[in-house]
């Protein structure tokens, strides 16, 4: 029986930073053995990394915090170009050549751009009966329709039914502009950049990132503490700060075969 291949050995790859020096982190790396997580240097630009096998990682919570707790202890002294988790190098030299020499014009300005900057998270939800109450309340129509189709059997109010959910639908829709505006109204003048993400299910509101001199954290807190304190009967806000800026930096990486 021949013998079981191993596979090659290559560098995983968690950021880029500004840093002419080598260095090493406390922070374990990805894997089970915990590689010692350290950089690669060229000029004043480093990759950091950590032995790993050329292998594919899924994405489970304990590979993902492994990644996650590398970034959150490079972010405490560094500006951080994030790279997207699973991403394998072939080698050190491919690292060096690939990225950091072929692309340092690109890494430098992308760097000088995030100087300074944090990336902060705001999801926000509806209460449903909260919403729901207050479009039924508000609305005329969707009441006096509501109030019709009370006691009366499914298959006779089909189609009214039907014409209530639509009713509905439309009256969220326009409140949930209203929100959105009103959110974003009070945060985007405090940011350098927004990104505005999809919403995901019929109670999010608004799922957004922003991208604020890390100056101005204090300020973006106490905004979105008096939206709340102004909203909070209606929304419950989920806020995450000092994440890496992957909303505001796309680093598409593709390794030559050699």
């Amino acid at each position: 029986m021949p013998p079981v291949q191993e596979p090659e050995p290559g560098k995983y790859f968690y950021c880029i930073i500004r840093n002419p020096e080598p260095c090493e982190f406390t922070t374990r790396g990805i894997g089970e053995q915990g590689a010692i997580v350290h950089t690669i240097n060229y000029k004043d630009l480093a990759a950091v990394v950590s032995d790993s096998p050329m292998i594919e990682y899924d994405n489970s919570r304990r590979n993902m915090m492994a990644h996650s707790a590398v970034l959150d202890e490079v972010m405490r002294d560094y500006t951080i170009l994030p790279v997207r988790f699973g991403i394998v190098a072939p080698s050190a030299k491919s690292v060096s050549e690939q990225m950091l020499q072929r692309r340092y014009n690109e890494l430098d300005k992308l760097l000088r751009n995030m100087e300074g900057k944090i990336e902060l998270g705001l999801k926000a939800f509806w209460y449903e009966d909260v919403v729901y109450r207050e479009i039924v309340d508000s609305n005329q129509a969707i009441s006096q329709l509501r109030n019709a189709l009370v006691g009366r059997p499914a298959e006779e109010t089909y189609y009214e039914r039907i014409k209530l959910g639509e009713m509905v639908e439309a009256a969220m829709n326009k409140m949930r502009e209203s929100d959105v505006e009103r959110i974003l109204s009070a945060l985007k003048p405090l940011a350098v950049d927004t990104r505005i993400n999809s919403v995901i299910t019929e109670r999010m509101v608004l799922n957004a990132a922003f991208l604020i001199e890390k100056a101005r954290e204090p300020e973006f807190d106490q905004a979105v503490q008096q939206l709340d304190t102004e909203m909070g009967k209606r929304l419950i806000f989920k806020y995450v700060g000092s994440a890496p800026p992957y909303n505001f930096v796309n680093i598409m990486i593709r390794w030559d075969k050699k």
